[in-house]
Parts: structure tokens; sequence; C-alpha cells
């Protein structure tokens, strides 16, 4: 699952229009994607709370058909010509980016 803090989209968008030298399209993802399964667990921990629940992959794919095989299987999206333009993220991991979001570090 690919993700983004908010402070890293908009510094991201402007260090794109300040450097010339970037063109085309461009992932606007932190470096590090995860799982599903790591997504909740880290939230989980960032709100120490139990991560319990899971919702079966037959229920996913019932109600949401064709779609749900972004959920179940994602896609692992890097932000290569941002890294390659040395874009710094202030949030490159995503336990970071929670306990900022929610006010815990």
């Amino acid at each position: 699952m690919s993700w983004i803090h908010i402070e890293d989209l908009v510094k991201l968008i402007d260090y794109i229009i300040h450097t010339p030298d970037i063109s085309g399209p461009i992932n606007a993802t932190a470096p590090n994607p995860v799982r599903m399964n790591e997504f909740s667990q880290t939230l989980a921990n960032v709100l120490k709370r139990p991560n319990w629940f899971r919702a079966p992959s037959f229920a996913l794919k019932t109600i949401l058909g064709e779609m749900s095989i972004l959920i179940l299987e994602g896609q692992k999206v890097i932000p290569e010509k941002a890294l390659q333009h040395h874009y710094h993220f202030l949030f490159p991991t995503l336990d970071k980016a929670l306990l900022n979001l929610l006010n815990r570090y």
C-alpha cells in the first residue's frame, strides 16, 4: 500500500515546481510502501490498541469484485524520480508519519 504524509505531499509539489529539471509524471508516495497488514499493525501500535480485526478476502472479493485486488494485492509504488532528484522526505516511514499526524511523537 502506497501512502504519503500530507506535509511531504505539499513539500514534494513545491519541490517539483521549483526544480526545473524534473519533468513528466512523478509518483507522490512515501519511499517505503507497506502491506495492508503492516499498515493496520503500525496504526494499532501508534494508537496503543489491539489489531485483531481482519476482513476475510472472500468478503472483500464479494463486495468489491475486481477492485478487491487493489486492497488484497496492492501496488508497490516507489517515488523513484523524486529520490533521483534528491528530494528528502520528512516522513519516510509509516510509524513516523502516523505518530506526527496523531501528535504522539
